[in-house]
């Protein structure tokens, strides 16, 4: 070999041994290259990793309930307990007051929330408000240099756009997922009590809860909320509250700490084949009116049995009772519904004022004489089921034997009761009645006679 061709030789095994810095263009044909990191560097940090923790009581047997008993063998009143912990996703929607959009299911009966920041921050946060039937709650944190998500209109999504979920998966840390919209207006799945969802396959796993689905331009057009696993993994289909629909929730729980939804009083039922066919529909959108009760907001606007609803405020009934249901919760006492309805072949609009609902009360002494002086009524949705005593006259003989306003009656002469119509069913006034009540915590028997 000659000298040149030497050289030539260790120049070229120089180059094919030497590691390779060879990094991807940033441009091709003078076009840069597609990417999402500039949208995601203004966004990540507006979604927050939420961790909670809560004491939860461990199950003794019922007579470690019973104060006698306790009293009798010398048990301690202390109660055993075990801290259960678990982690979702949030996205800051108002930095100026802290105000953190998340899901109910990932915040209830916490006793501590914990939001980490993109940032390494951590912060107590404060429960404001929450609505288990929509899954939607709102929780606080110091408004110190947040960075918030712009929110666009969820009305204008189509099938097909592209979109970005962003959430804690398994307590990974912040992730990024991406995928279209792949259908709108889901309901009826049963995964909550109000559906309306997005559905898209940009992967959601446990821990996306409450985090953010963005549009391409970064801004907040959905809630995170479920996934469809068979399998208990991602198989691309996931569910998104709407922004409009989590914002006008979240407004409520910020000024009243509840939703006050209100009452139409109508009982729809979906149309099927017989039903378009025995009313000679020409759609098959909307669901027909099988019962108005007496004196409702529904009655008062003219609303008939056989009524077919088509619309409500603008909006076309395409998923029948579940979708009027939807509507209907959304609204609060004292708002307007503009309701088309077919009566017959001909198309009319009915306005009703959404009414306060009737909450079923009964006085105790229509139950056992014992229970005179006492309003009983239904026990709230996040709460055991039961019978509540909602009100108690302090001179009354319940008061005098323990009972108190709060008290929840969850059985009575030893049957499980979960409303007025079973405690009415199980008790005797003839004889003393035996009850078991939680208070906080604690359970107690309590006899009445």
């Amino acid at each position: 070999m000659t000298k040149h061709k030497y050289i030539l030789a260790l120049a070229l095994i120089g180059l094919i041994g030497s590691p390779a810095h060879a990094t991807l263009p940033l441009q091709v044909e003078g076009a840069p290259l597609p990417s999402l990191a500039p949208m995601l560097e203004n966004s990540m940090p507006a979604v927050v990793n939420i961790s909670t923790s809560t004491n939860v009581r461990i199950q003794e047997n019922p007579l470690m309930n019973d104060p006698i008993f306790r009293r009798f063998f010398n048990v301690p009143n202390n109660q055993r307990q075990q801290q259960r912990n678990s982690l979702g996703s949030g996205v800051i929607i108002n930095k100026e007051e802290g105000y953190v959009l998340t899901n109910n299911h990932v915040i209830d009966k916490a006793d501590k929330i914990t939001i980490t920041l993109s940032d390494g921050r951590q912060l107590n946060a404060k429960l404001i408000g929450a609505d288990p039937e929509a899954d939607v709650a709102v929780v606080q944190i110091p408004a110190d240099h947040l960075t918030e998500l712009k929110v666009a209109d969820s009305n204008q999504l189509k099938v097909g756009d592209f979109v970005v979920a962003i959430g804690n998966p398994f307590g990974l840390g912040q992730t990024v997922t991406s995928g279209i919209v792949s259908a709108l207006g889901r309901s009826g799945l049963g995964i909550e009590g109000l559906e309306d969802f997005i559905q898209t396959d940009a992967s959601i796993n446990p821990g996306n809860s409450g985090g953010a689905l963005v549009n391409l331009r970064g801004e907040f057009v959905g809630m995170n909320t479920a996934i469809l696993a068979p399998s208990g993994g991602n198989v691309g289909i996931g569910f998104a509250i709407p922004s409009n629909m989590a914002l006008r929730i979240m407004d409520s729980l910020i000024q009243h700490g509840e939703v006050r939804r209100g009452l139409l009083g109508v009982t729809t039922q979906d149309l099927t084949p017989e039903l378009i066919k025995a009313f000679s529909l020409k759609s098959q959108h909307g669901a027909v009116v099988s019962r108005v009760e007496t004196g409702s907001p529904a009655e008062k606007a003219g609303m008939e049995p056989g009524d077919v609803i088509v619309a409500i405020n603008g909006d076309e009934i395409k998923n029948g009772s579940s979708q009027i249901r939807t509507l209907i919760g959304l609204l609060q006492i004292g708002d307007t519904a503009n309701i088309d309805i077919l009566r017959g072949e001909e198309r009319k609009s009915l306005q009703a004022v959404i009414g306060k609902p009737k909450r079923p009360e009964l006085a105790g002494d229509k139950i056992h004489p014992a229970l005179a002086g006492a309003l009983l009524g239904p026990t709230p949705k996040d709460q055991v089921e039961g019978v509540l005593i909602e009100k108690l006259d302090p001179k009354s003989p319940a008061w005098k034997t323990g009972l108190r306003p709060g008290d929840i009656i969850v059985s009575a002469n030893r049957y499980r009761i979960k409303n007025l119509d079973e405690f009415k069913q199980v008790s005797n006034p003839q004889a003393p009645l035996l009850i078991n009540l939680q208070r906080g915590g604690d359970g107690y028997f309590v006899v009445l006679k």
